[in-house]
């Protein structure tokens, strides 16, 4: 009998290989990714920019699972996710990636804990561990005391604080943050930022982000720069030259 050959560790949270999106429109072929390889480290924070149109959402939603390639390998912890069915991509979702979106997409129906502990219930832990958690994730990003206010009776960082709170939940690998910034004031902006630096650093956990957010690139550890499909360039924080530490309008 064969001997068993163990998994061989990798220090890449995601991978893409040659990863190329083709939408049809009527006669005509448009492509939005065009061969996309990158790896991103487990426990970096990178930020994926480009201008509109350039294919960074949708590299975004390609390392999300939320959309397949035309063609290439999307992988996360080695495996491949664009050969996942249905059933499968959905557990490794649930378990595995936190999902933070710019319009907040609480329920707003549902309290702050609610909101939180949904993911938990989702994937099967007991109501009573789920409500403690909530709790304790919502103090984590500063709302304990608002635990029980629905979205509406909260401002806009604090409903992003919730959503911050409930990508937490399952303990993931990854946190996918789109335009995390995108409906903040410029000091708000600043403070989820800096929330999501300070929760990379503390839990370990890999944030990408795709984002038009200058600020966004003082905290990360790299920056993606995609323009026509294609990645136009990789950086790291420490070639930039970068002065983001007073904001328009904020006092001296």
């Amino acid at each position: 009998m064969a001997e068993a050959i163990a998994p061989v560790a990798t220090e890449y949270a995601v991978k893409t290989l040659g990863v190329t999106k083709q939408y049809t429109m009527g006669k005509e072929s448009v492509y939005a990714l065009r061969g996309v390889s990158v790896e991103v480290h487990s426990g970096e924070y990178i930020s994926i920019m480009g201008p509109s149109g350039s294919g960074k959402s949708t590299l975004f939603n390609m390392i999300g699972g939320l959309d397949k390639p035309t063609e290439g390998k999307v992988y996360i912890d080695e495996v491949d996710i664009s050969g996942l069915d249905a059933y499968e991509l959905a557990w490794l979702r649930c378990r595995k990636i936190g999902y933070i979106f710019q319009t907040f997409n609480l329920i707003p129906v549902m309290t702050a804990l609610e909101n939180c502990t949904l993911p938990m219930i989702f994937a099967g832990m007991g109501t009573q561990d789920a409500l403690d958690k909530g709790v304790e994730l919502l103090t984590l990003v500063g709302l304990g005391e608002r635990v029980r206010h629905k979205p509406l009776e909260l401002s806009g960082g604090q409903q992003q604080r919730v959503a911050i709170a409930r990508a937490l939940a399952n303990d993931p690998a990854i946190i996918l943050a789109d335009e995390p910034t995108g409906n903040l004031d410029l000091k708000t902006g600043k403070e989820i930022i800096e929330l999501l630096r300070r929760l990379n650093k503390e839990k370990g956990v890999t944030i990408i982000s795709a984002t038009h957010d200058l600020k966004m690139l003082d905290v990360s550890d790299r920056i993606i720069w995609i323009r026509d499909g294609r990645v136009d360039k990789i950086e790291q924080r420490a070639e930039l030259d970068l002065e983001l530490g007073t904001l328009e309008g904020e006092e001296v």
